[in-house]
């Protein structure tokens, strides 16, 4: 056990490492004190060059350990402590670290109904997934917290993350991108470009809750509300002056989140 960021409590909490699409994937697996049988758990995906220590993903394990439902938040291929250079990552191979841990919590004889949560890029795996796997996946359902739909309108327009991606043609990027102290590679923007996050994301039938925040300058409120629309068994929140990281209060998403799986989990 260790002590968690101010504002956290002591958290049962296990080291885990996973082998993800490119090498192995560290994760933080949390548990209830008194972990009852086939326990619920919600897989957290964080947001691009972020990790799995990130304020929301921590927020929203420590809360829902307090609701007796587990969690697992990891770090994708590149980023934080996992295996893998960022500038090999990209969606798909994202999608692919999902679907490890996603493999690895079932063959897990601890575990019952799986939720799957994520922020930003994350949110664009966690939704890419649920369409792939289905309903029957994830019977806890699918939580979006700003989810980063631009991303393909982004590398269409020759930009990532806010950075033009260079002269000339977008099918034909430069070896990689500097994007916030980062080497961005080619594959990642190629992929991008004809990356059909919506049309995959429909695949999934199940609940799911999608927040966003109007202030978001990142990712705009619309690229979330078009998952809405097209999850026809969605909540959709939207907070009045949130920014992407839904400052000045993030807890409010994380609260929103909870709520919603402890709603499909507990019951």
């Amino acid at each position: 056990m260790f002590l968690l960021t101010a504002g956290f409590a002591n958290a049962r909490t296990e080291r885990v490492t996973i082998q993800g699409d490119h090498g192995k994937l560290v994760a933080d697996l949390q548990t209830p004190d008194v972990m009852p049988k086939h326990c619920p758990i919600v897989i957290l995906c964080h947001g691009f060059t972020g990790n799995r220590n990130g304020g929301l993903e921590r927020g929203i394990a420590q809360e829902l350990e307090a609701q007796g439902i587990a969690s697992i938040r990891f770090d994708f291929n590149g980023h934080g402590e996992s295996e893998g250079d960022f500038v090999q990552m990209t969606v798909p191979n994202e999608i692919e670290d999902a679907r490890h841990v996603y493999n690895w919590v079932k063959a897990d004889g601890r575990f019952g109904k799986i939720g799957i949560a994520g922020h930003s890029q994350g949110g664009v795996v966690t939704s890419m997934l649920a369409g792939k796997l289905g309903k029957k996946a994830f019977k806890g359902g699918v939580v979006l917290l700003a989810p980063a739909g631009v991303l393909r309108d982004d590398a269409i327009r020759g930009t990532v993350a806010g950075q033009p991606v260079g002269e000339g043609d977008p099918l034909d990027p430069p070896e990689y991108v500097e994007v916030w102290g980062h080497h961005l590679g080619r594959d990642y923007i190629k992929a991008a470009f004809w990356l059909p996050i919506y049309e995959t994301a429909a695949g999934y039938k199940g609940p799911a809750c999608v927040v966003h925040g109007t202030a978001d300058r990142t990712v705009p409120y619309t690229y979330g509300l078009r998952f809405h629309q097209q999850w026809k068994n969605s909540e959709w929140h939207l907070l009045d002056r949130y920014d992407h990281g839904f400052g000045p209060h993030p807890e409010e998403a994380v609260k929103l989140a909870v709520t919603f799986f402890t709603k499909q989990l507990k019951h």
